[in-house]
């Protein structure tokens, strides 16, 4: 979101109606310096310590 926001200047609507590629390829290259996607133990302590509330809270 700060790179669509602050970087790209993006409208909220415009931000949110992107698609995946599309704001891949905004990207600057090379992103060596941005983490992969979580493995399964960091993904569960993740859930485990921000629960989903069937309350909405």
């Amino acid at each position: 979101m700060r790179f669509g926001f602050g970087v790209l200047r993006l409208s909220s609507q415009a931000f949110w109606t992107m698609t995946p590629r599309e704001l891949a390829a905004a990207l600057p290259r090379p992103l060596s310096h941005v983490a992969g996607p979580p493995d399964r133990s960091t993904l569960a302590a993740l859930m485990a310590a921000f629960p989903d509330h069937a309350d909405g809270s």
